[in-house]
């Protein structure tokens, strides 16, 4: 429906700049032609000469062009002459006024908005599988979107700075990422996007306006029940409004998710670990273990991080001295219990109790006033533990030649969360399993990235979400419909040599409503199934080739190789066996 009202769009513009041109040009040459077909041509044989319609065309149609043929068919006399001297000169005035209309028209905004608009639809329409909109091509825009290329996830982009899509258009990425400057609050670039299309799975609304997510999020649940909501939100009221519009819909606060990670790396550093190398951190490694310090913690800045912050260390047992120049937020939390109205000076680091502090937080919205409270720490105490929340993508090269222990992205943090619930979205039952406090998940943790190393090692993970339906694992679909049990560990062999097994490990599987965390090799799939493994990307080919491959996969679970021939086929049916010896015969991969 977008695309259709977006043709009658363009073509309406073009009708109403272009309808007098058209029609000027239409009445010369008709008057033209009419002209050089009732004027007498020259007396041949005493008989007067009369241009045909169709020589008369044609002599209108190559003088337009300058060509200049000459008198044609036959000389012309001397009324036709003159005749064609005011036709030319007419229309040659007619066409600068056409070609003028058309420049007009190419600049016009109307007409260029309509057009990139058009085109912007037949892109997505163009898109051949799943996709994701995102509303906001900010700082966290960019990188959630050249992480979705990583993994061959196609995006529908729109953000309302024109600059914006300019850069995307600029970027070198590995799928379909068409992009539109508009306002996404509006429903028709909403439709535009494709929201009601069976490909599209969620809306990611991560503008730098949280009324304008809010709004994002209500038109495209009235616009299409079924769609996944991805929110950025960091005020409550609005978390509120969201949670209300009912569906699938995640809210992500880049603070409370920040806090989180903080707190996992305080009591679990494996974890942090494992969750930094999951979203291929350059600096992450298995087996380095970042562990903030137990003790007394300064937070500079007193805000929605300073807040989140607080909470996760006061609920730890930490003491904690807060400096802000906002007296009024010493009402704002319970947990305070040693705070310093001001900014932060050497004079407020020192009422903080600097020299007996075992770290420090920068969590100011300024990123210059956050390396100069960091540096100022240092000089006081050079053992500090130091996180600084870097609010711009492009001051990296500051913080990093700043030697922060950690350092809190908030763009690079909702990027994170976004990107692992659209290709992962069984992760989350995953960490919340890890993370339980109950006995024996520290070996869990411990054995899982004993697995990881082990199996994808130094190579970037990918993190994959399988579905056993139709599209995506056919070949092992027909065998569970013909009642063939169907192990995890059978699939897990290399389809070239089935004594191998692929490189990856299989975090969950869910079927129907239940969660199986870390299955064992005997366990046996159902139609229906969803799978989350992380592996090299060989080891994906290689698996989703025998999903979807027949011969793959008989050779995998009977460890022999079904011949392509129905002659063969039928002959070994006879002799009562399924399939050929492995021999000189290969998988196919």
């Amino acid at each position: 429906m977008a695309n259709v009202v977006d043709i009658s769009r363009v073509s309406f513009i073009v009708m109403r700049e272009m309808r007098m041109p058209i029609i000027a040009l239409i009445v010369v040459y008709a008057v033209s032609i009419l002209g050089m077909v009732f004027i007498p041509g020259p007396v041949i044989d005493g008989k007067t000469q009369y241009m045909s319609i169709f020589h008369a065309f044609y002599f209108m149609t190559y003088t337009a062009t300058t060509t200049g043929f000459g008198e044609i068919p036959i000389p012309f006399s001397d009324a036709q002459r003159f005749w064609a001297i005011a036709c030319l000169y007419v229309s040659v005035i007619t066409w600068l006024y056409a070609i003028g209309s058309i420049i007009r028209l190419m600049q016009n905004p109307f007409f260029i908005r309509a057009l990139s608009e058009w085109r912007f639809s037949r892109q997505v329409r163009k898109i051949p599988g799943p996709f994701f909109i995102i509303c906001g091509f900010g700082d966290t825009g960019s990188v959630l979107t050249r992480g979705l290329s990583d993994y061959g996830k196609s995006a529908v982009i729109i953000d309302i700075d024109e600059e914006r899509i300019k850069a995307l258009q600029l970027r070198n990425y590995t799928v379909s990422m068409p992009g539109l400057c508009a306002d996404a609050g509006v429903p028709k670039h909403l439709l535009e996007a494709g929201i009601r299309s069976r490909h599209c799975k969620a809306v990611v609304a991560i503008t730098n306006n949280e009324e304008s997510n809010l709004k994002i999020s209500a038109l495209a649940r009235a616009l299409n029940k079924n769609v996944g909501i991805i929110t950025m939100s960091k005020v409550d009221v609005f978390e509120e409004s969201l949670v209300t519009l009912g569906g699938e819909v995640h809210i992500v606060d880049p603070f409370k998710t920040y806090a989180k990670v903080l707190a996992a790396a305080m009591h679990n550093p494996g974890f942090y670990a494992l969750n930094n190398w999951l979203v291929r951190d350059r600096e992450a490694r298995l087996d380095k273990y970042v562990r903030p310090p137990q003790g007394t913690w300064i937070i500079c800045g007193y805000g929605r991080m300073g807040h989140e912050v607080n909470r996760v260390l006061t609920k730890y047992n930490m003491r904690t001295s807060i400096i802000d120049p906002d007296p009024k937020n010493t009402t704002k939390n319970e947990y305070i219990e040693h705070y310093i109205v001001g900014r932060t000076t050497a004079n407020t680091l020192s009422q903080a109790g600097i020299e007996n502090s075992v770290g420090i937080i920068a969590a100011t919205d300024d990123d210059g006033h956050n390396l100069g409270i960091l540096l100022n720490a240092r000089y006081f105490n050079k053992n500090l533990f130091t996180i600084a929340r870097q609010n711009r993508h492009h001051n990296a090269v500051a913080f990093n030649a700043s030697n922060v222990d950690m350092i809190m992205e908030p763009s690079l943090v909702t990027a994170r969360k976004i990107l692992f619930l659209l290709i992962a979205p069984l992760l989350k039952k995953f960490f919340g399993y890890l993370l339980a406090n109950k006995p024996g998940r520290a070996a869990e943790m411990k054995q899982v990235i004993r697995l990881l190393r082990e199996r994808i090692g130094k190579r970037n993970p990918h993190l994959i979400t399988f579905d056993v339906d139709e599209e995506q694992s056919s070949a092992l679909l027909e065998q569970l419909r013909a009642g063939k049990t169907v192990c995890l560990g059978d699939l897990q062999r290399d389809p070239r040599n089935r004594e191998q097994r692929l490189d990856m490990v299989v975090l969950v599987i869910k079927q129907g409503d239940q969660e199986y965390i870390l299955p064992q090799d005997d366990f046996k799939l159902k139609e229906g199934d969803q799978i989350l493994f992380c592996s090299t990307r060989l080891a994906y080919r290689l698996f989703n080739a025998t999903l979807n491959n027949e011969y793959n996969l008989f050779y995998v679970l009977e460890g022999k190789y079904l011949p392509r021939s129905s002659l063969i086929r039928w002959w070994l049916a006879k002799r009562g066996k399924k399939g050929l010896v492995p021999g000189r015969f290969k998988a196919e991969a």
